[in-house]
């Protein structure tokens, strides 16, 4: 029992001061939090499946409490693990979410009186005996192992860097041992044996974790809070052995040796031990507060050196503006040192301008002197030099020090380069002291440290005046763009002005050519010889042609300008297709190819623009007679399905690339295989019918491979085209 209690101090106190260590490091940071309540889960867990198995009352309550904790941890872990180092990839996880539910729904069911229907305590421990709602724990159990090693299996391929990798690993493991280890004993093993006596090893699998959590902080900064826990740890071990080797020392020999007296009990050993303690602890506190109070009395310039430090670099890495750093740099210097005035100047670089700034407004050094000061310590490889330092009479430098009531100059110089960024320029104390050894070597720190920050910040701006520059580069030739679109525009409408004023005033001549070639081929004008029904019938199909074309050049000029309507009405594609075959058939014949025509019996009417979809279906079968080399097949096929209507024109043609398909449809383009076989083509005949069957709610069919074929068409469907539903 006494090891058992040990075992549950130990790894309680270990995880609620790591938890607090964490989470005081950086409140805002949710995994600090997360891991937080993870530990004060691991604390409730083992607090109560301790108490469960050596408290002689409120067994069945203890008992509810020792499965809520297991939830709790078991929820806390999954949580912190989907989220560590990252939760990108989990941010929308259905199986986390089902996880959140299973928990919800579990801890209420907990507290049930049916969960657990009876405790037995036998010599060996507890005996848990439990109801049909224990197989819902078994259950979530089993789940969150299984998602458990899932998430640690994700989470070890997506760490970045060798820190995160080792990080993830070592926590991995560590829960992963961890969760076997709790749910075998707390869970498993008392199901096969019926015996829960081996829950008591929960705390030691909970001290187990936290161990290989420390030392995931030790070694690779986990959380980022080595410092404080080494700091931590050195702090307790100091106080703990000061007070209680003052205690050993002052009660229990020099009392009893010197005082010759044996009434101290344990318990006043222990008070006087806690006093000791208490003691040491206030000691810092009351030498510090003396310590402020002599300085102020006795040494007004002292500071505390790592105060001092802590304070500048905050403020250089608080910003990258320069002028900024600067200000607040010497506010710093001048509020540690005392110093009548702090300066920096920054040498001007080809992008970036001269400086002289510090916390007051005005420099009271004159440019001219300060020309001088930079001639003369451009030659000298002193770091630091101070007034007091140089000899009296002619030396130039300290005439003009002295004239401007300078005290210490430092360069800004990085190693023992020749070329210096810049200088700091300080005045003499408030105080009338001297600049002593240890401000002379702040000093120098902090030059160091300066000079590496004032050039990040000059690269920073050099950056930003680049990008001034380049951003009006970018604006200009913006605007010259800009105009060069409005001519293009312009010049744009003016050509769809003309090609829907020259599509107009062709239509009516060539309406009128193709009225009469018709007259003439039906008899009108006499009888007509098979040869000149043949060319005649030619001049037909190209004239319709041209008049598919000029259709197409207005139905372009239409979409521009917003006029492109489509004119439903009910018509028979059957019939519609077997007419535009008709018209087809000779120039088919003439180029030796077959052109075949596949179409069911009963054919439904369809709500579509008549006029645009005989376009459409002309210029499939146009194109895949152009494109099909002699001796080669057209197959033309009308497909009746339940849900929808489909034409198919497949061919064995020159095909079309993969690189020119997926340009296929757009206005003016003709893919190169294309332009060999038919110069004359204009690349508007896709481009249309795309439109045109979109603007009727269809699809475009289209499968194609150089030199194999290709398959044009579309499909309609019938909820769509306006055919009655069976």
């Amino acid at each position: 029992m006494l090891t058992d209690l040990l075992i549950l101090i130990i790894s309680g106190l270990a995880s609620t001061l790591l938890g607090l260590l964490i989470v005081l490091r950086n409140p805002t940071q949710a995994n600090n939090r997360r891991f937080a309540y993870l530990s004060l889960a691991f604390v409730i867990w083992s607090t109560s499946n301790y108490l469960s198995d050596h408290i002689d009352s409120h067994y069945r309550l203890l008992a509810r409490l020792t499965f809520f904790g297991g939830v709790l941890a078991m929820y806390t872990v999954i949580s912190f693990i989907a989220n560590f180092p990252t939760s990108d990839a989990f941010k929308k996880n259905i199986y986390l979410h089902l996880h959140t539910a299973l928990t919800v729904v579990l801890i209420p069911i907990i507290f049930t009186p049916e969960f657990i229907k009876s405790l037995t305590i036998n010599a060996s421990g507890s005996v848990i005996h439990t109801s049909y709602l224990y197989n819902l724990f078994f259950f979530y159990v089993v789940y969150s192992l299984v998602l458990l090693f899932v998430i640690i299996r994700r989470q070890n391929s997506r760490a970045n860097t060798i820190s995160q990798k080792q990080q993830v690993k070592i926590i991995s493991l560590g829960i992963g041992a961890y969760s076997v280890l709790a749910i075998g004993s707390n869970v498993v093993l008392p199901i096969i044996i019926n015996d829960w006596s081996s829950s008591r090893f929960g705390p030691a699998f909970a001290l187990l974790l936290v161990t290989t959590v420390a030392y995931a902080i030790i070694k690779h900064k986990l959380f980022d809070i080595r410092l404080i826990v080494a700091r931590s740890v050195a702090y307790t071990l100091t106080i703990v052995t000061v007070g209680s080797l003052y205690g050993f020392i002052a009660f229990g020999v020099i009392v009893r040796v010197f005082f010759k007296t044996q009434h101290f009990g344990t318990s006043q050993q222990v008070v006087f031990s806690l006093l000791t303690i208490i003691l040491v602890f206030t000691f810092p506190k009351i030498q510090k507060f003396f310590d402020r109070v002599t300085n102020r009395l006795f040494y007004r310039d002292a500071y505390d050196t790592q105060i001092f430090l802590n304070q500048f670099n905050k403020v250089l890495v608080s910003t990258y503006e320069l002028n900024k750093l600067l200000k607040e740099g010497s506010k710093v210097i001048e509020e540690n040192l005392k110093s009548t005035f702090c300066l920096f100047e920054v040498r001007e670089t080809g992008m970036t301008a001269y400086r002289m700034l510090g916390a007051g407004s005005n420099s009271p050094i004159s440019k001219e002197d300060n020309a001088h000061v930079n001639n003369i310590m451009s030659r000298t490889k002193q770091k630091v030099i101070t007034a007091n330092s140089l000899t009296e009479g002619n030396d130039p430098l300290k005439n003009l020090m002295l004239k401007n009531n300078i005290e210490v100059i430092a360069k800004l110089v990085i190693g023992s380069s020749d070329k210096d960024t810049g200088y700091i320029i300080l005045g003499p104390k408030k105080s009338g002291n001297l600049y002593g050894s240890q401000d002379l070597n702040i000093i120098e720190i902090i030059a160091n440290e300066l000079v590496v920050a004032v050039q990040n910040s000059l690269r920073f701006e050099e950056i930003q005046n680049f990008n001034v520059t380049l951003q009006a580069k970018v604006d200009e030739a913006t605007r010259k763009l800009r105009r060069a679109n409005e001519k293009l525009k312009a010049l744009d409408e003016s050509k769809d002005d003309f090609i829907s004023m020259a599509s107009h005033q062709l239509r009516t001549p060539l309406t009128s050519i193709k009225g009469y070639i018709s007259m003439v081929l039906e008899g009108d004008a006499g009888k007509v010889s098979p040869m000149q029904h043949e060319m005649l019938g030619q001049a037909f199909f190209s004239s319709q042609r041209m008049v598919y074309l000029i259709s197409d050049l207005l139905n372009v000029s239409r979409l521009k300008t917003g006029k492109f309507i489509i004119e439903r009405n009910k018509v028979n594609l059957a019939t519609m297709v077997a007419q535009e075959l008709d018209q087809l058939k000779e120039t088919a014949a003439a180029r030796q190819l077959s052109l075949t025509h596949e179409a069911p019996e009963n054919f439904p009417d369809l709500m579509l623009d008549e006029t645009k979809t005989r376009q459409v279906i002309m210029n499939f079968v146009d194109n895949a007679i152009y494109y099909t080399p002699a001796g080669g097949h057209i197959n033309v096929k009308l497909i009746d399905t339940p849900t929808t209507i489909e034409l198919r024109v497949i061919d064995d043609g020159i095909g079309v690339s993969a690189s020119d398909q997926h340009h296929l449809f757009t206005k003016f383009y003709r893919a190169g295989n294309a332009r060999k076989a038919r110069p004359d083509g204009t690349g508007l005949g896709l481009f249309m019918a795309k439109k045109v069957i979109i603007a009727e709610e269809g699809s475009l069919i289209f499968e194609s491979k150089e030199n194999q074929g290709s398959t044009f068409g579309f499909i309609f469907y019938k909820s769509k085209a306006g055919v009655p539903q069976k």
